[in-house]
């Protein structure tokens, strides 16, 4: 079926049941409404597939890895079905593992500390800091900062540029976006991956952002990693994922030292301690795993392929469609954007408001609409400030959280959907922009705590 023909098919387009859909909130003008959660980058609802999936299975919760009896024989081969139907969802080769962390962040610290001794690392300011920072608590790793490509082949051809000027030539690693969690445009990376190993290096994909709304194919990307955080993928239980070649794992010390990750250990003579470290994914999941973590990413990879994702892509583009062509109508409202207003993308928009702080804004659209966006600088600080540029001080009640001094209006709105967000919450959104914009906020609002409240 064409996505054409999808998009057409309301039944195969209706959002997905996700948890908190009928959860009423108060307004400060009194009365309730439905709560629209618009804020699916930091981290979308579990899908109802998935708490049915995680609840059905906690009776029979039991210690992996780690016993003779049947619930613990049972959790065990859960933790690993689970592994494998992730490895399936991401197209995984042969020879590639599977690592459960605790999210992305986590992903990307364990990678940056199994690269091999003075590894280059190449990487955009455009990052998120989950994959901008992690590269230099490693002293003899060193990492090049490459300035903010305004299109897709800039991208690209920076790269080239660095990796080719790179001395002295030895291990090297490139790590990108995959989806930007400020302007949720899509990032070259099939073609960054070619260059990167034109070049010798190796490439990690930070799919956080990519995956809910889109496959992720590691063989079809060529991509020698991808990490992402089961939050974002509708299983907010504290799981996330590394996947990839299996080598520079392999051949590192263990993340974290202790149980399961140690095949044997044995006293040595002189009164030390010989250690058989694991070779597989293990080696680097030492401790008790998240069982319930890791079966609740592969519930909702299971539910995500089960509903096809072409569908799901279908219907994302109409609510962005919806969303740009509102946001246009209102000549106040600046849309962020690295490579512009025809750049592909995934239901992650940012932008800024004539006349408003972006926190006085958001703080006005939950209080007064029940509407819950985001704000700041959404652990991107470098993208957003290149974004926005030197902004003059705004008016406006509220100031950003934890604003630097002479930055109190350097901060941008974040609205992000996905596969669970009715139609109803855009429209909401868009009308409630527009009543503001036109009208005012109805209520007053102060900082408290680092954060804009009603007064």
């Amino acid at each position: 079926m064409s996505v054409s023909a999808v998009a057409a098919d309301r039944s195969v387009c209706a959002p997905l049941p996700v948890l908190g859909r009928d959860v009423l909130v108060p307004l400060v003008t009194g009365g309730e409404v439905d709560y629209a959660a618009l804020d699916y980058a930091a981290s979308a609802p579990a899908l109802q597939r998935v708490w049915d999936d995680v609840a059905a299975y906690a009776p029979y919760y039991g210690s992996v890895h780690r016993g003779a009896g049947y619930l613990s024989q049972l959790s065990t081969d859960l933790f690993e079905n689970s592994r494998r139907t992730i490895e399936e969802f991401l197209g995984c080769r042969t020879d590639d593992q599977v690592v459960f962390t605790r999210s992305t962040t986590d992903s990307l610290n364990l990678l940056a500390a199994v690269l091999p001794e003075n590894t280059r690392v190449f990487v955009f300011e455009t990052e998120h800091h989950a994959s901008l920072l992690p590269w230099e608590q490693r002293p003899d790793v060193s990492v090049t900062y490459l300035n903010a490509p305004r299109t897709p082949q800039q991208a690209v051809d920076t790269l080239e540029k660095a990796l080719a000027a790179r001395e002295p030539y030895g291990p090297a690693l490139v790590c990108v976006t995959g989806a930007s969690n400020v302007t949720g445009e899509l990032w070259p990376v099939r073609e960054l991956a070619a260059a990167a190993h034109a070049h010798g290096a190796r490439i990690v994909l930070d799919a956080a952002q990519l995956v809910p709304h889109h496959p992720v194919d590691l063989a079809e990307l060529d991509v020698d990693w991808v990490a992402f955080s089961g939050h974002k993928l509708y299983a907010p239980f504290g799981a996330g994922v590394l996947a990839g070649r299996a080598d520079w794992l392999r051949d590192a010390a263990p993340y974290l030292a202790g149980g399961g990750a140690s095949r044997k250990v044995s006293r040595r003579t002189d009164g030390g301690v010989d250690v058989e470290w694991h070779t597989t994914a293990a080696r680097h999941e030492a401790g008790s795993p998240n069982v319930i973590g890791a079966y609740a990413i592969a519930s909702a990879c299971r539910a995500l392929t089960e509903a096809g994702f072409e569908g799901l892509v279908a219907r994302e583009q109409e609510l962005i469609t919806r969303l740009r062509t509102g946001l246009a109508e209102v000549p106040e409202v600046t849309v962020l954007s690295l490579f512009g207003d025809d750049a592909a993308r995934v239901g992650v928009l940012s932008f800024v408001v004539e006349g408003w702080n972006s926190s006085h804004f958001a703080a006005a659209l939950s209080a007064e609409y029940g509407i819950g966006v985001r704000d700041g600088l959404f652990c991107a600080h470098p993208l957003v400030r290149t974004l926005l540029g030197s902004a003059p001080q705004d008016p406006g009640e509220c100031g950003a959280p934890d604003a630097a001094p002479g930055e109190k209006s350097l901060n941008a709105i974040r609205v992000s959907f996905g596969a669970g967000t009715p139609d109803e919450h855009v429209d909401r959104f868009l009308e409630a922009v527009k009543e503001l914009v036109t009208n005012g906020a109805r209520w007053n609002y102060r900082t408290e705590g680092g954060r804009c409240v009603p007064a």
